[in-house]
């Protein structure tokens, strides 16, 4: 795991300064750094540089920028390739000099061109420069475990692993895209393939980025409607037979990403995904598997119990760290430094505490996420099923309430809050993002510019009729590289963290899409399969409980130790000179807010999600424009 960045530019950029660039990620990467600039033609001048993590072959022979061994190919890589071995055996005619997966990437590539990224399987973002055709290729992994960003500038091109080597580049403009700013208010991140800033946007999960002396091209070499409807032409027919196939599947994914030359370990929460990915690690480690979880006092938000429940079960060595209000708290001041782009997933802080609390031991965990999305385990699913039986009868009460005279009186409004969203859903593109108009009409009135949509209008892409395995598709594409796999990088890569994810292994996934849906989703039952091979692991008694998230108290924070910051942050002074915000509105409702707080979630008037979305955002602006 490694920061990377670098450029294909005609301005004259000197060692220093891709130097000062590559050294923003130093957290990313402090075991060694590497850059390099090279001339091409036509003025063009390349750079190449990387942070690293040492993880395989800890000599210097794993050094980045990497050369192939004609020296026709320079890369700088962040991530794992785990079959890397086998590819290795298929490429025995190159001359290796190291031990490490980065020669294995070079050594694909000079014989099977870019589409060796199809026989990859790992996380990922590469950069790999082609000095003889002069091409500039940017590759991102499946389901976007690793990040990269680039600017297009004219026929100049920067990359990084992180905005802030982008920013820390000569003459960047840093002008905020305020038309994504509504999306980020309601959805709390800014998701693929846009940026909070203009002309800067981040590789899609699954996309190859081909760059050529200005001329910029794309294509997907992964796409997730493509290969769900590619792989349901496969259906397994047997239940038993998948739970088999499965286990097997998740047990060579736990294997492959237990292959380090550093210390393993894997965060256990005590719920379903990490306790599984864990009891597997278990079973092929030949001593007992390091385990991290934090406990909160406040019980109803405290699983430690249940991970320390299953860690003794399963006999690995158990290591459990109970935090108060103010570690997290304290936590907050750090947020824009490590997700340099406004990112308001609150459960980011407890993941940075557990991920503090391993790092302490271990350089590699594994983790379960995947597990929700691939195998349909959020609460929102059974909300969506609900949905689906209803929409009829919502589009008639919907029908009813648009009569003129009921509509004059404003029935519609007084539906209770759980009525207006499922009589109000009638955007075929948006079936299954279920939510009512409360948090829209505040961001709108928010940010008078119109933007990009706050939902995700591309379900049709989809074909799929059955609600729940539509949102699920949704997620995987939008939700888990942009709010889930983000929060886990940023709070892992802060101690120099290396997460690793089993379910989000490519024959998982694809797998999943194999499987008739009952398997994941039966009479009221989430991750139906993967609850029955947990069960082969540990008795169904220490798993068996309501799902709980990492709670934090916003709504007790902001209207308590953070009141005057974000009073301040909402002063109409500060806003009118911000020029992003309507100032008056704005200032009403944070004031209204602090007075009132949240009204319960019959009202759809949670307004602490907003206003903790508006407080990261002015304090990340504090941080880079301010």
């Amino acid at each position: 795991m490694c920061g990377i960045c670098g450029f294909v530019s005609r301005r004259t950029i000197t060692q220093g300064q891709l130097k000062n660039m590559n050294d923003t990620m130093y957290h990313r990467g402090p075991n060694d750094s590497g850059e390099e600039i090279f001339a091409g033609s036509d003025g063009y001048q390349i750079g190449m540089a990387q942070r690293r993590l040492s993880i395989l072959d800890l000599s210097m022979l794993g050094h980045q920028p990497m050369h192939s061994c004609d020296n026709r190919l320079v890369i700088s890589y962040n991530g794992e390739i785990y079959n890397f071995l086998e590819l290795r055996e298929e490429l025995k005619e190159y001359p290796f000099q190291s031990r490490c997966d980065t020669e294995v990437i070079l050594a694909a590539y000079l014989k099977w061109g870019i589409s060796c990224v199809d026989r990859f399987q790992g996380m990922f973002a590469i950069s790999l420069y082609d000095r003889e055709k002069e091409e500039l290729y940017l590759i991102r992994d499946r389901i976007g475990k690793k990040p990269l960003y680039y600017w297009l500038d004219g026929d100049n091109l920067v990359f990084a692993s992180e905005l802030k080597p982008i920013m820390e580049y000569p003459e960047f403009p840093k002008k905020i895209r305020k038309d994504v700013m509504k999306r980020y208010l309601y959805q709390q991140c800014v998701n693929e393939p846009d940026s909070i800033f203009e002309n800067v946007y981040k590789v899609e999960p699954g996309q190859v980025i081909r760059f050529q002396k200005g001329k910029l091209s794309k294509h997907k070499y992964w796409d997730i409607a493509k290969v769900y409807h590619a792989k349901r032409q496969e259906k397994v027919r047997s239940y038993e037979e998948a739970k088999e196939e499965l286990k097997a599947i998740l047990k060579d994914a736990v294997q492959k990403r237990m292959v380090a030359d550093v210390p393993v370990g894997a965060f256990l929460s005590g719920g379903y995904d990490s306790s599984l990915v864990t009891a597997i690690a278990q079973e092929v480690s030949s001593e007992p598997v390091k385990t991290y979880s934090i406990g909160f006092n406040e019980e109803r938000y405290n699983e430690a119990k249940y991970a320390k429940a299953v860690a003794k079960h399963l006999g690995t060595q158990h290591t459990e760290l109970y935090i108060d209000e103010k570690a997290m708290f304290d936590m907050v001041e750090s947020i824009p430094k490590y997700y340099d782009e406004p990112f308001a997933d609150s459960s980011q802080i407890p993941s940075m505490l557990v991920a503090g609390l391993a790092a302490q031991d271990v350089t590699v965990v594994l983790s379960g996420d995947g597990g929700d999305e691939f195998f349909c385990g959020y609460n929102i699913y059974d909300n969506v099923a609900q949905a689906q039986k209803l929409d009829l009868l919502g589009r008639m009460t919907y029908g009813v309430c648009q009569f003129p005279p009921l509509k004059r009186l404003g029935l519609f409004e007084k539906l209770p809050f759980r009525v207006q969203v499922v009589a109000g859903n009638h955007d075929p593109g948006t079936k299954t993002q279920l939510g009512g108009r409360t948090y829209i009409n505040v961001i709108d009135r928010m940010l008078p510019d119109s933007g990009v949509p706050f939902k995700f209008p591309v379900e049709s892409r989809y074909h799929e009729s059955n609600w729940q395995a539509r949102r699920m598709l949704l997620d995987e594409e939008t939700y888990l590289p942009g709010d889930i796999l983000c929060k886990v990088d940023r709070a892992s890569m802060k101690y120099s963290l290396e997460a690793r994810c089993p379910i989000l292994d490519v024959n998982v996934m694809e797998y999943s899409y194999r499987l008739p849906h009952s398997y994941k989703y039966s009479d009221g039952v989430k991750k139906r399969i993967l609850k029955d091979i947990a069960y082969d692991y540990i008795p169904k008694e220490l798993l068996d409980r309501p799902k709980v998230g990492f709670g934090v108290p916003l709504d007790k924070w902001m209207r308590g130790p953070l009141r005057e910051a974000l009073q301040d942050m909402c002063s109409e002074a500060f806003l009118r000179e911000q020029g992003i915000f309507d100032a008056q509105y704005v200032h009403d409702f944070i004031n209204t807010y602090l007075k009132t707080g949240d009204r319960g979630p019959a009202s759809g008037a949670n307004y602490s999600k907003v206003a903790w979305s508006f407080f990261v955002f002015q304090q990340w602006y504090r941080m880079y424009m301010h």
